[in-house]
């Protein structure tokens, strides 16, 4: 079912039990945003997360507003319920929580995994001169895929000297959904490389963890027919690889100007009426002569009018795109447009909605 901007806050979230939160969405619709957004949320009961993205766009430290992320776990926001526009809680709930960073470096992961398995030390550094690295990421793609999940997947079940789980929750920026499916399921990608061995060993590793109730795959989509049919056909390839499925994150909500009787009724002819109504608003100025009050309004009728039909048209069709959407039977969050576009306090709100709606 749906959740809308602004409703209740729920006493339970979603996926509870869930530590390792997979964002995708078709390129466009924001996937990055509310990867970040989702991280705030699920640190707002004063506990950890950890952001990680994996396609080096630098996006999570342009929407922080902070320098370009190392390739190191860095700490880049702190959260709490009130920054969120939530009722404040008694007990842990009360505390700040934190968000971690992650950019993951492709070539750096290789060479901290062929140090880790091989001990090639100063050899990896010297392969890294001569292009191997690089060499070895394009011809095994499979292979990059492995390090990447396998970073995220190391994080969600990393523990601390005092044995308690170092993050609460991690959210990886998953790459576009287009290649979603191909990514996360690394065992097959990696079948025809290695059928033993250190990575073969990972990549199963990365499968259990993936395939496990600890983890969920969100979608971000708009009310656009393209988004939602990607998004369609993103969980319906999800669930043919047995990959966990998440929620539906509906982003860019625009609310509706008119009622459903003006939506029904803009079709028809109404140019007197809408005169009408714009002479009694005082569009004729403070003269009340008929004609003046005319020539004044009917500049106005036919750009108005049109404006009415294209609203109609579009709320018509995203009536069609949510119908679409609630076949596929998953939990759904409506994130609204910020027209102002997304500052940081743009992200706090969404992560607001998010929390209200039980995605966190």
């Amino acid at each position: 079912m749906a959740r809308t901007p602004g409703q209740a806050a729920r006493r339970d979230p979603d996926w509870e039990g869930v530590r390792l939160h997979v964002v995708s969405g078709k390129g466009g619709t924001g996937k990055t945003t509310l990867a970040a957004a989702l991280a705030l949320a699920l640190a707002a009961e004063g506990r950890r997360t950890l952001l990680i993205e994996v396609e080096g766009r630098q996006g999570i430290a342009e929407l922080f507003g902070i320098a370009a992320l190392p390739y190191e776990e860095r700490r880049i926001a702190s959260v709490t319920r009130a920054q969120l526009g939530l009722p404040g809680k008694g007990g842990d709930g009360a505390g700040s929580g934190e968000v971690y960073a992650l950019a993951i470096d492709t070539e750096q992961a290789l060479l901290e995994y062929l140090d880790m398995f091989y001990k090639l030390g100063r050899a990896g550094k010297a392969l890294q001169k001569v292009g191997f690295v690089d060499f070895a990421t394009t011809v095994a793609p499979g292979v990059r895929d492995v390090l990447l999940t396998g970073k995220a997947c190391e994080a969600a079940r990393r523990k601390g000297p005092d044995g308690r789980r170092k993050y609460d929750a991690v959210v990886m920026d998953a790459p576009p959904t287009g290649r979603l499916t191909r990514f996360l399921n690394v065992n097959s990608e990696v079948a025809g490389l290695a059928r033993f061995g250190p990575i073969h060993t990972q990549a199963q590793a990365v499968m259990r963890v993936l395939k496990s109730p600890e983890t969920a795959v969100h979608l971000v989509t708009l009310l656009e027919e393209m988004p939602v049919q990607e998004t369609v056909d993103g969980f319906t390839e999800l669930r043919e690889a047995a990959l966990p499925v998440g929620g539906v994150m509906v982003n860019m909500v625009r609310p509706p100007v008119l009622d459903a009787a003006a939506v029904a009724a803009v079709h028809g002819d109404h140019r007197e009426e809408v005169a009408l109504a714009l002479g009694e608003a005082g569009l004729g100025g403070r003269s009340r002569k008929a004609d003046t009050v005319r020539a004044a309004v009917d500049p106005l009728l036919d750009p108005l009018l049109d404006q009415a039909r294209e609203h109609a048209e579009r709320v018509e069709l995203e009536r069609e795109q949510r119908a679409d959407l609630q076949q596929l039977k998953l939990p759904t969050y409506e994130l609204p447009l910020l027209g102002e576009g997304v500052d940081l306090g743009g992200l706090y709100r969404l992560a607001g909605e998010l929390k209200r709606q039980g995605a966190a």
